[in-house]
């Protein structure tokens, strides 16, 4: 074979590829990411990691702590709450959670994905690392866990005195006007790839295109929800899930009212041994709660296991030390509220912490919770039944605005990822602090009123509470004609 002959075959397989190029234009284009297998595997254990937090596991920690007469409403309490909001979630909260909002997007997402509309197996959403995605339906059911835990903790603020239909009418109502617009607020954005493809066309930009490449930017960065826009940091959930459900447990319990015999009768928990197991749950369901959030099987994946280990290890510590110097006794439920309160308090954090700084929330955490469970509630007054707000709130605030000091590089945080100029950015600790604070404000406004808000709705639509002599026999009789226990 000639030179000549190679010339002309290889010129004839050149005019070959440009017209294969010209015929389908896609081929001659960067293919859209694909998921990665082992993303998309860790996000479906994750999923179901962060169902087995709530049932069995919430279920059981809370159903050890009411009265053997209520044990059986609790679980029906916490598994129906499930079921409902997984429902409604698929038809509307997923949308109003996580798509575009119009004019309302700083607020509230629209309807645009209800039904999910749109969504197919090959879909897919991006997770916080340009060029990387997971299935849209494994987001979809990730999301839908922490939607469903969030209103299964109000419950036990106000156990053993609500009825179940008004429990059920409030808790759907609640998701609905507090828990998906604060889920759009903290965490919906257009994602990384919009804003590094606007922030390279600033880059490249010159003359008057640069003015209006970087108002495309702009308007990138504006589609997001308030606090996300704030620059607000809640890696899993500390707005969004604990001050959310805690305020609104607050709420409750002041407006149901306290549980007949309140500071008068003795009302032990029936089975710490319960409570136990479903502690150990939530830990455990937590590595998904926490390191899912990740939403990759990445390294930040694993800091935030790290942290989920050590914050829970100190804080359950921290109560029990409390506990010694406070009453002369460490005891079992002290150190599994304490190990719950280290899980909320480092879950805002939980990406963003270096393990020593985990473990210093967790310290405080548990110190500062056990006060308000124990001596702020006392004297207060009020009946929060299974202390939601002295753990939950409390602990949110403490893990909200403490991720403003434990993210910073220089105490072993990751600082905050600029996704315009590719790098950490410089951390400014008041102002972050300052916008975790006004995150924590927003989401108590927003709850708080909310909460009180709905459940004088369900008060005036089907009443919150039995009558007396119902509530004294106990609502697993009254309400579901069975009993947790039989011999």
């Amino acid at each position: 074979m000639n030179l000549t002959t190679l010339r002309r075959i290889a010129a004839f397989a050149a005019a070959a590829i440009v017209l294969a190029l010209l015929v389908e234009p896609s081929l001659a284009q960067d293919k859209p990411p694909a998921p990665n297998k082992g993303d998309t595997a860790w996000m479906l254990v994750a999923s179901a990691l962060v169902l087995l937090m709530t049932v069995p596991g919430l279920a059981l920690f809370y159903g050890g702590l009411v009265r053997t007469k209520n044990m059986l409403s609790m679980l029906m309490q916490v598994f129906s709450c499930v079921c409902l909001v997984c429902i409604i979630w698929v038809v509307y909260g997923y949308s109003l959670a996580f798509s575009e909002g119009g004019a309302f997007n700083a607020f509230v997402g629209g309807f645009s994905k209800a039904f999910l509309a749109g969504v197919t197996p090959e879909s897919t959403v991006e997770t916080f690392t340009e060029g990387v995605v997971i299935p849209e339906y494994v987001y979809i059911c990730f999301q839908m866990t922490f939607a469903a835990i969030t209103p299964a903790l109000i419950v036990g603020s106000m156990a053993e005195r609500m009825k179940f239909s008004a429990v059920l009418l409030f808790l759907g109502l609640w998701v609905t006007f507090v828990y998906f617009p604060i889920a759009h607020m903290v965490w919906y954005w257009a994602g990384p790839g919009a804003t590094v493809a606007a922030a390279k066309a600033v880059a490249a930009a010159a003359g008057d295109a640069k003015a209006t490449a970087e108002a495309a930017l702009a308007a990138v960065q504006a589609n997001a929800g308030l606090a996300f826009q704030w620059g607000a940091l809640d890696f899993a959930g500390g707005t969004v899930v604990h001050i959310n459900s805690g305020i609104a447990g607050l709420m409750g319990a002041l407006i149901v009212g306290k549980r007949v015999g309140f500071g008068r009768e003795a009302m032990p928990p029936h089975s710490l041994t319960m409570t136990l197991i479903g502690a150990a749950l939530l830990w455990v369901g937590w590595f998904g709660f926490n390191a899912g959030s990740a939403l990759e099987a990445s390294g930040t994946a694993a800091l935030a296991m790290i942290n989920t280990f050590v914050a829970t290890a100190a804080a359950a510590l921290a109560w029990i030390l409390a506990e010694k110097m406070a009453k002369g006794k460490p005891s079992l439920l002290g150190g599994a509220s304490g190990a719950v309160a280290g899980l909320v308090a480092v879950t805002p954090a939980s990406g963003f912490a270096g393990p020593m700084g985990a473990i210093a929330l967790g310290i405080i955490a548990g110190f500062v919770c056990m006060f308000f469970c124990s001596a702020i509630k006392n004297a207060m007054g009020y009946d929060d039944a299974l202390d939601v707000f002295g753990v939950h709130c409390i602990g949110g605030i403490i893990g909200a605005i403490g991720t403003g000091v434990v993210a910073a590089p220089f105490l072993g945080g990751t600082g905050v990822f600029d996704y315009t100029t590719g790098k950490v950015a410089d951390y400014d600790m008041v102002a972050q602090v300052i916008t975790q604070a006004k995150t924590v404000a927003l989401t108590l406004v927003w709850s708080g009123v909310g909460s009180v808000v709905l459940l004088t709705v369900v008060k005036v639509l089907v009443g919150l509470r039995p009558g007396t002599d119902q509530e004294r026999e106990g609502l697993d009789l009254v309400d579901h004609g069975e009993r947790a226990y039989n011999y």
